[in-house]
């Protein structure tokens, strides 16, 4: 019997999708307009085609930053994740502790990007932060203004401890919506507890998992106030990252044509990771079907 699809209900949304293509068309032709152009200022503009898309990709600076940028992506993805995971793994299923736990993993998440960066900014300095006063006490070097591992490890550990909650709710949603039929028919069989995370919970959360690795990836791909905030893109350009590039070229060196067309090709790898994660998960759910 074939199943009748209803199509109204995108006239329900309609209006924010025009709202929200009106937004964004907009400034991005204005970045498109900036890429193939340049401009000796006085509103004058002169025809340049391709030329800033050519120096950019021949720039050392920029592969540079997509080198570190990829490095911190990856190192918050191989952390956050199996520690999403373990702590959902771990919480309480339902109850009272249950509820505090949710409510305690949902707090980091409410606090605003700029913040984050400056309560580790604080907490992180020896004179009165009380993470560098602690270690400079134990004798441990660490310094996050003068030492380029300092400075990495405190970035990932600040984005560790703001973002790994949101990993560990999408998880522990994806355990919740297991039947307790599996758990009852994997203790008749005496599954180890490995077995049941194997063959059990890992299959029923990858769904969530690759929304958690997607989200993910694209909020580390594009972070830029946590990181400036604490480092500012230092030591030196240890931490200088994408975006801290892009924005350094833009606003501070003025430079309108080749930070477009950087920030162009910076949307387009976006776009495209993203669209492989979109398409991985679609087969997943077709599997799933």
């Amino acid at each position: 019997m074939e199943k009748t699809v209803n199509q109204r209900a995108w006239f329900l949304i309609l209006p924010v999708l025009i709202l929200v293509a009106f937004s964004a068309v907009i400034p991005l032709m204005t970045v498109v307009n900036y890429s193939v152009q340049d401009t000796f200022g006085n509103n004058q503009f002169f025809w340049a085609g391709l030329e800033w898309f050519a120096e950019m990709l021949s720039s050392e600076r920029m592969w540079d930053a997509l080198g570190r940028q990829i490095m911190f992506s990856a190192i918050i993805l191989a952390i956050e994740i199996p520690l999403g995971i373990f702590v959902a793994l771990n919480m309480p299923k339902s109850g009272f502790w249950s509820s505090f736990c949710l409510v305690l993993m949902s707090l980091p998440l409410l606090i605003p990007w700029n913040v984050v960066g400056t309560i580790w900014q604080i907490f992180g300095r020896v004179d009165i932060g009380l993470l560098g006063f602690v270690l400079d006490k134990l004798n441990i070097p660490y310094n996050y203004t003068q030492d380029i591992v300092s400075a990495w490890i405190t970035i990932v550990v600040m984005d560790v401890w703001h973002w790994t909650s949101l990993v560990a709710l999408l998880a522990f949603a994806g355990l919740k919506s297991i039947p307790d039929a599996y758990y009852q028919a994997a203790k008749i069989d005496q599954a180890s507890r490995w077995k049941v995370f194997r063959f059990i919970e890992l299959p029923k959360m990858m769904g969530v998992l690759m929304i958690a690795i997607l989200l993910r990836f694209m909020d580390s791909f594009m972070i830029y106030t946590e990181p400036f905030v604490v480092t500012g893109g230092g030591p030196g350009n240890a931490t200088t990252l994408l975006s801290i590039d892009l924005v350094k070229m833009a606003l501070g060196q003025f430079d309108l044509g080749p930070a477009a067309a950087f920030s162009i090709m910076y949307y387009l790898v976006i776009l495209l990771i993203s669209w492989v994660f979109y398409t991985v998960m679609t087969n997943l759910d077709k599997q799933d079907g």
